[in-house]
């Protein structure tokens, strides 16, 4: 009879090791896209591929199997959302997706990416997208062979990558749920657009100095509660965050002086990310209990602290005389109302990252519907440009100009994260429907935002989110924390609620 405490402990340990492998791949993965010298890419990739391998092979280590099966059989976890249970349940679900995998792709997959990354920044600047096709077809072609080796129910590939990122999500259920919020979102930008009330959104195009716009963002990121002193801010070619392990979280993003949501916003984004990523257990890093549970559930944390916070008018309430100050000459001439107004503007844009409240999930819609028949070979990596411009004339009524603001404009294919842009619109459901439910439990928190004390939201986001690691998969931990299922609904209502009055659609 296996001692159950000596095995859970050593199955602790191995998670572990393979943990901190990964988190060492992940500092090399940062530096890539904040320092790295162009020369240096092709030996990064080396490094990647390798640290990939021997990730990879701790990952799937047959003792860890033996592990597995000793404290399956045993009985004796606890209840089933205990820590331990948690941790076995989800060491499995990672343990049988793994061990389905060569080592040989693994390092492949890695160091392709390594590489077809830097293609991507030299294309991107370019607009050159036969530039990027050869590393396109190579991670596609990778990408399909990943899906294959792991399995998939259904005939869909591409619920494969999907697992990887929303855990049990099929992309059945993603476009159940994404067609009637696309139905409704059509018909509120078609109400935006034929309002006589629009913004001027001239406003966030005037001068806004580099360093200002850095010290105003690093300001407001760490009022909402990110700590400076367990992460950091950077530049990169696209923003993202990185949590490197207990005590380093690193945030990344992009300026442009004639235009001051993209980083302001973009480090509010990345900043409810790193949030997250400080906000689980130190003491469970390595295991499911010390990670975070979905991509989607990330995405909820970001988009809900860019746009239920940072869009909204106690926010600015309370940073817009500090904006005024921080930028002098561009604001001393606008109103608060105008700011807000403008802040909020909707209208079609190419961009996603820069995209408003209520056009950004168009803009995934669009992605998630690429992806598919690609993984399928229904779709060739040739013909995306054309793909993509048809289904964002459709979408948007405009036709980006050229592939930097089109099917070039983000990172993710490049990295091999096929099956991710789904969890962005499942995140902003996840925001809407936690914000509600934050609110029926915390009182109306326009009061303390309005007084720069963001504190009470987070600290209901750590008890209810944060501090539970994996305990929960996504749509159980939504259900328990607000009593409903996902639902596009109160994504809906609230985009209603402001754009309504801004708009004058009442």
């Amino acid at each position: 009879m296996p001692n159950v405490e000596k095995s859970y402990e050593e199955l602790l340990s191995l998670l572990r090791e393979a943990a901190l492998l990964n988190s060492c791949a992940s500092v090399l993965g940062w530096d890539e896209q904040t320092n790295l010298p162009p020369a240096g890419s092709q030996h990064r990739a080396e490094q990647l591929g390798l640290l990939a391998g021997l990730t990879h092979e701790r990952a799937t280590s047959p003792r860890i199997g033996e592990l597995l099966s000793e404290l399956e059989q045993c009985g004796s976890l606890g209840d089933v959302d205990s820590p331990m249970a948690v941790n076995v349940r989800e060491a499995r679900h990672a343990y049988d997706r793994s061990t389905k995998l060569p080592r040989a792709l693994v390092e492949e997959l890695s160091q392709t990416t390594a590489l077809a990354q830097h293609a991507w920044v030299s294309a991107r600047k370019k607009s050159d997208f036969a530039e990027f096709l050869p590393w396109f077809e190579k991670v596609v072609s990778l990408k399909r062979q990943q899906a294959d080796a792991i399995g998939y129910n259904g005939g869909v590939p591409y619920d494969a990558l999907l697992d990887e990122f929303e855990p049990g999500a099929s992309s059945i259920e993603i476009a159940a749920a994404f067609r009637p919020l696309r139905d409704e979102l059509v018909k509120l930008v078609t109400a935006i657009k034929g309002s006589s009330r629009q913004p001027d959104a001239n406003l966030l195009r005037r001068r806004f100095p580099i360093e200002a716009q850095k010290k105003f963002a690093e300001e407001a990121a760490r009022k909402i509660g990110f700590d400076f002193d367990a992460g950091r801010l950077d530049i990169a070619a696209h923003p993202f965050c990185s949590g490197l392990g207990p005590g380093d979280c690193r945030l990344t993003t992009r300026y442009n002086e004639q235009h001051f949501p993209g980083a302001f916003l973009g480090t509010m984004h990345e900043a409810g990310h790193g949030m997250y990523e400080q906000g689980v257990s130190k003491a469970a890093f390595g295991s499911p209990m010390g990670e975070t549970v979905s991509l989607g559930i990330h995405e909820s944390q970001s988009r809900l602290w860019e746009n239920f916070v940072g869009r909204s008018r106690p926010f600015w309430q309370h940073f817009f005389g500090l904006a005024q100050r921080a930028f002098a000459d561009s604001l001393s001439d606008v109103t608060f109302d105008a700011w807000y107004a403008a802040i909020n503007d909707v209208r079609p844009s190419f961009i996603r990252v820069e995209a408003d409240e209520v056009t950004y999930n168009l803009h995934i819609m669009l992605r998630f519907e690429l992806e598919q028949p690609l993984i399928s070979g229904d779709l060739k990596p040739a013909d995306v440009p054309q793909a993509w411009n048809e289904s964002f004339t459709r979408y948007f009524g405009i036709t980006p100009p050229d592939a930097a603001r089109g099917c070039l404009q983000d990172i993710h294919w490049s990295a091999g994260l096929i099956g991710y842009f789904p969890t962005y619109s499942l995140g902003n459901m996840y925001a809407a429907q936690f914000f509600v439910a934050a609110q029926r439990d915390l009182g109306d928190l326009s009061v303390p935002f309005t007084n720069g004390n963001f504190q009470p939201l987070l600290d209901w986001l750590r008890t209810n989110i944060h501090r539970r690691g994996k305990q929960l998969r996504a749509n159980r931990l939504v259900q328990a924390i607000t009593g409903q299922p996902l639902s596009h609904q109160p994504l809906v209502d609230h985009l209603h609620r402001k754009f309504d009055e801004l708009y004058g659609l009442t």
